[in-house]
C-alpha cells in the first residue's frame, strides 16, 4: 500500500524568517532522512514546477513563514479543509512566483490533490535581507518540525 509524504519547506533564506519553511525541511531531512515513506523537499519561493511532486505524494505537509497575526515565532497548524479555508482566505501578495493556492488549484484539477494535506505555519518578526531567521523563528523551527513529525506519525496509521 502506497502512503507517500512530500515534506515541503517554502521560503526564501535569503529574506530572514522568510526561509523558516526551508530551514524546517533542512532540518527534517537532517534527523529523518532515511525514512524511505517521506521525501523531503526545499520548495524556495514555489514554482510550477512542484506541480508533480504534489499530485504524485499521498500525503502532503507545508512548512512556511506565515501571516498569522500572532507573536514572532508562532506556530499553527491547519489540516485539510482547514487549510484551504486558510490559503483561500489569506490570498496576498508574496515573494513567492506562484501561490501555494495555484498548486493546490493544479492538484485539484488534475484530480490529484494529497487527500491528507496540511500547512504548518510559523509567524515570521523579520522579512528583509538577512541569511538567517529571528531568535523567536528559530525557536519555533522545531516546533513546526515535531508538528510534521507527527503528522507523518499519524497518518500511517
Amino acid at each position: 500500500m502506497k502512503n507517500k509524504t512530500l515534506v515541503l519547506g517554502l521560503g526564501n533564506t535569503l529574506l530572514g524568517d522568510e526561509g523558516a519553511g526551508v530551514y524546517a525541511v533542512r532540518a527534517l531531512q537532517d534527523r529523518h532522512a532515511d525514512n524511505p515513506d517521506v521525501e523531503f523537499l526545499d520548495g524556495g519561493t514555489l514554482s510550477f514546477t512542484l506541480a508533480g511532486p504534489i499530485e504524485d505524494a499521498d500525503n502532503l505537509i507545508v512548512i512556511d513563514a506565515t501571516q498569522l497575526r500572532q507573536p514572532p515565532g508562532a506556530v499553527r497548524l491547519f489540516e485539510g479543509e482547514d487549510m484551504d479555508r486558510f490559503l483561500g482566505s489569506h490570498r496576498q501578495s508574496s515573494v513567492h512566483e506562484v501561490s501555494l493556492m495555484d498548486l493546490m488549484a493544479i492538484a485539484t484539477l488534475a484530480e490529484s490533490l494529497p487527500a491528507r494535506r496540511a500547512l504548518i505555519g510559523i509567524q515570521p518578526e523579520y522579512l528583509d535581507w538577512s541569511d538567517t531567521p529571528t531568535d523567536a523563528v528559530a525557536r519555533a523551527i522545531p516546533v513546526a518540525c515535531d508538528l510534521a513529525m507527527g503528522l507523518i506519525e499519524r497518518w500511517r496509521g
